[in-house]
This record gives structure tokens, sequence and C-alpha cells, in this order.
């Protein structure tokens, strides 16, 4: 019998190193291709859930507002497999608080969805496994499945040919590796994006020329990101994030009609990374679905090269460190 009592859990964003760009099964969640990802320190999103027996609909509060059409169904249909898995038909009340701004490329649904599946979980009283939770995260957003890890993590796009697809597409953390790294974030713009990720996603795989080329690719960097991660090799590290994430846009923005995230603030800051990597200093910048920059350094050049940045971009510049994974906590449906 299913507990009461409401369910906590913690999770926070990751920033793909080799990225995740494009779903072969969109009801499964499943990926392309393979990705590697850094989960980070900040920003994490904090979700409760608590079983309403009685109730004949889920409630979704997000951030102190109700959340109403599409995005509350997206919600729902996630908890429907969990229901499923737990043999229930209770309806809950979720209430997530996000501390990164929602839709503009900083990975907050890998932070919510890694949430709210192990607090569903704990709530529905489901025993998983971390590759479970990871394969249950996946389905509610693609890159949530690695942000139920900490540190480096690798995403298994798992093949189509395997007994079942779903079991084999799950995240697991990279474990030989010693590598620290930092991730500057030059916020540039904290509006929603003109294009949401699933349909740039879906336009750049049936429309852009440059996407297969861009996954072949993408499949050869997931292995020299591995082999660079396990030699401590943070000169190779940027170079294949900053090669893997520049291509994505390329990609995009090959696509009809043309997908285009970055802007003239983006191509500035990343024009002044390359005139700073030129200079002597270690900094590789990568992207995600938006125009907000992402640099890569070691941690003892990660203040300094912050404030360079500020100065040159006239932006904020957060400084995110290698972070945990998601923790489940005791709490009080708000």
């Amino acid at each position: 019998m299913t507990s009461l009592l409401p369910a906590t859990a913690v999770a926070h964003p990751n920033i793909a190193l080799v990225k995740y760009w494009g779903k072969r099964d969109e009801h499964l969640m499943l990926p392309c291709a393979d990705s590697v990802s850094m989960t980070l320190d900040v920003y994490p999103t904090t979700t409760t859930v608590q079983l309403r027996p009685d109730a004949t609909n889920d409630v979704v509060i997000m951030d102190g507002r109700f959340l109403r059409g599409e995005s509350s169904q997206r919600v729902t249909r996630f908890l429907d497999l969990v229901r499923t898995q737990a043999d229930s038909r209770d309806r809950v009340l979720v209430d997530s608080r996000n501390t990164a701004p929602v839709g503009v490329g900083l990975a907050s649904s890998s932070a919510g969805f890694a949430a709210l599946a192990l607090a569903a979980s704990k709530a529905f009283q489901l025993s998983l496994d971390h590759r479970a939770l990871s394969r249950l995260a996946r389905r509610g957003s693609g890159s949530a499945a690695r942000s139920v890890f900490g540190g480096f993590v690798h995403w298994h796009a798992g093949t189509d040919y395997a007994p079942d697809p779903d079991f084999a597409s799950y995240a697991e953390p990279v474990t030989d590796t010693r590598l620290d790294l930092a991730l500057l974030a030059v916020l540039l713009d904290t509006a929603p994006k003109p294009v949401s990720s699933r349909e740039a996603m879906r336009r750049t795989m049936t429309t852009s020329p440059a996407f297969h080329r861009w996954l072949a690719a993408t499949r050869t960097d997931t292995a020299l990101m591995r082999g660079a991660l396990r030699a401590g090799d943070v000169q190779a590290v940027g170079e294949i994030a900053e090669r893997n994430a520049m291509g994505m846009h390329a990609a995009m923005e090959a696509a009809v009609p043309p997908v285009v995230y970055r802007t003239s603030a983006s191509h500035h800051v990343l024009r002044q990374v390359r005139r700073l990597r030129a200079a002597g200093e270690r900094m590789w910048a990568t992207m995600d679905a938006g125009p907000n920059v992402k640099v890569l350094c070691l941690p003892g050049d990660a203040a300094r090269l912050a404030d360079q940045l500020r100065r040159l971009s006239h932006r904020p510049v957060l400084v995110a460190r290698s972070g945990p994974g998601a923790t489940l906590h005791r709490g009080e449906a708000r």
C-alpha cells in the first residue's frame, strides 16, 4: 500500500560536452547517439510529490503557479508512467521550484524531470535502482537521464536491435577520470527561446543537410571525449566540446527554415573566447539550445576568466563546478 507522506527530491542541471540533439523515437525519448555531460552545482530544482487518492486530477504547481495546458499534460503523462509501474491510479500534487530561468538553454528540464522522477518513484514506493531511475527520467526529458548522476555522465543511446530499446538507453556516471572542470555561463538572454528544443530537433533532423554529418562526428566525439576524460586532458576535452557544439549549431542553422539560437552577442563572446585562447588562456566554448555561451576551464582559472568575460560581454557570468546527482529529502507538500 502506498504512503501518503510527501516525497521531496533535489536535482541539478547538466551541460552536455558531447551533445544530445535528435530523437530516433519521440515516444520512448530515445536519442540518435550517445552523449557525455557534466552535472553542475548550480540552479537546483526541488520537487515535492504527494499522493491524493481521493482526487480526480493531478495538480501541478511550478514556482508558485498552477501549470495549465500542454505543460501540465506533459507532467501528467510522465506521472502515468509511474502509476503504471506502481499499479496505482492515485493522483498527485506536484510542487516544483526552479532556480534557473526556464527555456533558455540552461537545462532546467534536465533537473526538473530528474527531481520529479525521484520524488514520484518514492511517493509511489517504487524500488528503482539508479539505472532504472535514469530510464524513467529520460521519458520526461532526454537530458534528465543524465541529471540522476553527479559529475561526468555518459548517456547510452542504445540500439533499436536490442530486445527492448527502452531498457538499452540509460545514463551512468563516468568513474575513470580525475579531471575537474569549471563552467562559466555567460547569461546573454533569459527570455524564452523562439523555437522549442523539441521542434528545433525535429526540424534539424528532417531538413538540415548537415545533420547526419554532425551525427556521425558525434559518435566519434563520444569515444574521443571518454578517452580525454580518462587521460585528464583538459585541452582535448575543451576542443572536442567546442567542436561538437559549434557543429550542432551549424546543423541547426542549415535547417529549413533555419533554427538560429546564436545571436550577435553570442558571436561576440565566442570571438572573445577564441581571442583569449590565442593569447594563452585555457578556455573553450560550448552552447546548448539558446543564445547563452558556456565556457569550460580549469577551476583555478575560473574566477579570473569570469571577470574577463564580464568585462568583455557586459553581462552576468555564473561560475559553476561539478555537482551532485539527484537526492531525496523529506519534505512537506506546499
